[in-house]
């Protein structure tokens, strides 16, 4: 291996640890907020990129119809949920179409522009609108009645969503693979390295959104109530903030940085309907280098699955995945054994 091929490796890693840092993110946020291990993060990540393939082809993508049945699911075990603990039927009525209305908007939307062909970016947003609806609704209806179950139980019901939207994703995509149109086709050559206008867009793009979140947290009132309901829940309860609110809030971030994911890798390679689940995986695998704690150990550590992939392929195409999940195993052993050991519930 020389110099060019050893700077064109470490370029394509780079790039692609960018994607998993955003995803690694996702997870840590998710896991510190609402103790969810959720596997189904990679799915957000596929539902973006092949909503957009649908829409570039003028129909209406399946995700618009599974956007309007959980929006009615949601809506509907809203509803009972309040009249149970209010008894009143017109704020119970009212919150259950709260529920509904942002869905409702997306879809409608979707269904009247899909056949326009308008440009790229307007369908990309429309795309990244659609795909992160689904989050809030997906911890409405799977998680939020059981908010107080142990990380195990809640572990189980990430797995049971994965399958379901994977499923779903198989009914609506089909088995055959899409590949997006670039959003910049310029090139640069930095020596022996080509660097192309959606790597600089990746970079940029994942870049700018982890300054975002990280002014969200630390600035924004919103974001410091997250931040309080991740170190202590009952005390953030006690002060007035909603884990529900949180919870959703929480998952609304998560699917939309799954949607822009889905976005940035598009044009880079062919997105079937289960491409999600390895993509989330080595996001997971980035969080799990963090200790599922950390913000900046996520970013270190996505960059660090990014590269040993790209030079495992390079030695071992065959092994690649092998080589970047068994990371997982003597980091994990670490950890064991440098922390201590408590019963679950405690």
């Amino acid at each position: 291996m020389d110099s060019s091929i050893a700077s064109i490796l470490l370029l394509d890693g780079v790039t692609n640890g960018a994607i998993y840092a955003l995803l690694g993110l996702a997870t840590v946020l998710v896991f510190t907020v609402t103790r969810i291990i959720f596997i189904p993060q990679g799915e957000f990540v596929a539902y973006g990129a092949l909503t957009l393939a649908m829409l570039q082809t003028g129909k209406v993508p399946g995700t618009v119809w599974l956007l309007l049945c959980l929006a009615l699911l949601a809506c509907v075990m809203e509803f009972v949920e309040r009249w149970r603990h209010l008894g009143d039927i017109n704020r119970a009525l009212k919150a259950g179409l709260k529920t509904l209305a942002f869905p409702l908007l997306i879809a409608l939307l979707s269904i009247w522009a899909a056949p326009q062909q308008f440009p790229l970016w307007v369908q990309a947003a429309l795309s990244v609108a659609i795909v992160t609806a689904f989050g809030p609704l997906v911890y409405r209806v799977a998680y939020q009645s059981l908010e107080a179950a142990t990380p195990l139980v809640l572990l189980i019901v990430s797995v049971g969503v994965h399958f379901a939207m994977t499923g779903l994703g198989l009914l609506f995509f089909g088995a055959e693979g899409f590949r997006n149109p670039s959003f910049w086709d310029e090139r640069f050559a930095l020596g022996p390295v080509a660097l192309s206008g959606q790597t600089v867009i990746i970079f940029v793009v994942s870049l700018a959104l982890i300054v975002l979140m990280w002014l969200y947290f630390e600035k924004s009132l919103r974001g410091k109530a997250l931040r309080a309901t991740a170190v202590n829940r009952t005390g953030a309860r006690l002060m007035g903030i909603s884990t529900h609110a949180s919870g959703q809030l929480t998952f609304l971030l998560a699917a939309l940085i799954g949607a822009l994911s889905g976005l940035l890798i598009g044009p880079t390679t062919t997105v079937f309907y289960d491409s999600g689940f390895l993509i989330g995986l080595k996001g997971f695998v980035a969080a799990v280098i963090a200790g599922l704690s950390s913000y900046p150990g996520a970013l270190v550590g996505a960059l660090f699955v990014g590269i040993v992939e790209a030079f495992g392929a390079f030695w071992a195409s065959a092994f690649k995945e092998v080589i970047v999940f068994t990371l997982v195993l003597p980091i994990l052993l670490v950890r064991s054994l440098r922390s201590g050991h408590s019963d679950e519930e405690h």
